[in-house]
């Protein structure tokens, strides 16, 4: 099954509501994946093995892996052109 690791800067709450949001994208529109919500300081134990990195923070780090942006999750602007990159790259 296909891996997307969500954090954020300070703790799980607000990566928790973007996993959860992208969870539920994902089963309207078909797709499995396990979606985890991690806190910043432990990604680097979680990335390994992951497919797609949804970063709620700004960074410059490269994990390897397709990254996507948190805040469009977590406002809703532009969050369909995020998750249609999302869905594209899961099914693939």
């Amino acid at each position: 099954m296909k891996r997307v690791i969500v954090a954020c800067g300070s703790g799980v709450a607000t990566s928790q509501a973007v996993a959860s949001k992208v969870q539920r994208i994902l089963k309207q529109r078909g797709v499995e994946a396990d979606v985890e919500a991690v806190d910043i300081k432990s990604l680097d134990h979680y990335i390994n093995g992951a497919d797609a990195y949804i970063s709620i923070v700004k960074s410059d780090d490269d994990y390897g892996i397709p990254t996507f942006n948190g805040i469009a999750f977590l406002t809703g602007m532009g969050a369909d052109a995020e998750a249609d990159r999302l869905v594209e790259l899961l099914e693939s």
